[in-house]
């Protein structure tokens, strides 16, 4: 059965058995998500570009950290900032996915979808007073960012008269050896106190009777390839947790953030797994503490591919051109980071096969999926797909242009769901008091 009507965000109850089921993959010339072959579904969907999920590549990649942290008491924080679609978050929550928030929407995403607050981590360099004063209400755990961000903690649990548990965010200053935008954890971030300032940090809340130090927190940035690095930062911290211990407090939770990257470049890189991640720490780790980990990437990037619709095919003579419906303002990260993503076809392709840049429609020389790839020349109308677009792409997009935020579908096995519509002009006409 195969339908694209009757529009829900209602998921199974239940993992059913998915050991024989494939995510992504050809068969006969063409791709399909599980059971189903995208260029039937792009057929039937009325609306291009989307994006387009796997149910089963979700619980896969969910259950891969289950087991590698087994025998030890650790909270999976899902990032939620990853991908805020809410029957993703609901499925994650069922699985028994805590959440980690940067914020106050998302605190109050995580409460729709039905996430344990005391199992959420509240994240963030500027979180406001009515942020905070969600958190503290809810009990979640919020990290302390700086000293006025404590000052903005203390000022809140007052207000409410509520105790208020709270991590210090400490930087390892451990090179993640990615892209500088998205790395996290070094001296110089903006994120973090100074860590020569932590005693003042601990005096401070040593006089404060509703904040309860609960543990310290770091984050190294995201895409990391290399498990040392959580290695070297665990080390570093529980150095930290030891000097936070002898000065009479007892914090329980390690928080090593998240970071893991994936397979972007479908070259057969060796990646490390979530297991190769918590076997490099698991000799470390004090029976006492509670590990919090923070995949986002790791956990959705997978699960997605971005599906496109070719309009047409030129050259400026030096250079040729692949043109799609979709554009920066649906999938931004390559025209941000310069990030790759592996791009193919839905379909048997004839065409000879030349380089091509895959560009959108949006006026901006920026605008483009991805750069001199090898690819058939395609018909207009062919189906085209951006792999590995689960994570930081829907969550990214934008109205440049005017160009409205693609809907959304969940394939489980045979069928497929649509998890978030087409937003409309109307939708964003709706947003001016004119």
């Amino acid at each position: 059965m195969v339908t694209a009507q009757g529009i829900s965000t209602k998921l199974p109850n239940e993992m059913r058995h998915r050991k024989n089921i494939m995510s992504f993959h050809y068969k006969e010339g063409y791709l399909y998500c599980e059971k189903l072959r995208v260029k039937d579904i792009q057929e039937q969907v009325p609306y291009s570009p989307f994006y387009l999920y796997s149910l089963a590549q979700l619980e896969t990649n969910y259950t891969a950290y289950q087991k590698a942290l087994a025998g030890i008491d650790s909270i999976i924080g899902y990032a939620i900032k990853a991908n805020n679609n809410l029957a993703l978050l609901k499925r994650l929550s069922a699985l028994g996915s805590g959440a980690v928030l940067v914020s106050g929407n998302e605190l109050q995403m995580s409460l729709a979808a039905g996430f344990d607050l005391r199992r959420t981590i509240l994240n963030g360099n500027g979180k406001t007073l009515e942020e905070l004063r969600l958190a503290v209400e809810h009990g979640v755990l919020i990290n302390i960012d700086s000293e006025f961000d404590l000052a903005h903690i203390q000022e809140t649990a007052k207000s409410l008269d509520q105790p208020a548990n709270v991590l210090i965010r400490i930087n390892p200053d451990v090179d993640p050896q990615v892209h500088p935008y998205v790395s996290t954890g070094m001296k110089n971030s903006k994120f973090g106190i100074r860590n020569e300032r932590l005693n003042w940090f601990l005096n401070e809340i040593r006089k404060d009777q509703l904040l309860n130090l609960v543990g310290v927190h770091c984050h190294l940035g995201s895409t990391i390839k290399k498990v040392r690095i959580f290695r070297d930062a665990t080390e570093i911290m529980l150095a930290f947790i030891r000097g936070i211990q002898a000065e009479g407090f007892s914090p329980r939770y390690l928080n090593i953030g998240g970071g893991l990257g994936i397979d972007y470049e479908r070259t057969g890189e060796e990646i490390p797994t979530p297991s190769d991640l918590i076997d490099s720490i698991r000799d470390l780790l004090p029976k006492e503490i509670t590990l919090i980990i923070e995949p986002g990437r790791s956990l959705v990037g997978n699960t997605s591919v971005f599906v496109n619709r070719v309009t047409g095919v030129k050259t400026n003579g030096n250079k040729h051109f692949i043109v799609t419906d979709g554009s920066m303002s649906e999938l931004i990260r390559p025209s941000l980071y310069d990030a790759y993503q592996h791009i193919q076809f839905i379909e048997p392709i004839e065409g000879a096969v030349e380089t091509y840049d895959i560009v959108g429609p949006v006026c901006e020389s920026a605008d483009f999926l991805g750069k001199a790839r090898a690819l058939p020349t395609p018909h207009e109308g062919a189906g085209l797909v951006v792999y590995d677009a689960g994570a930081y792409c829907h969550a990214m997009s934008s109205n440049y242009n005017l160009k409205m935020r693609p809907p959304e579908y969940l394939v489980d096995g045979d069928t497929f769901t649509c998890i978030r519509r087409v937003e409309t002009l109307d939708d964003y006409l709706r947003l001016f008091d004119v």
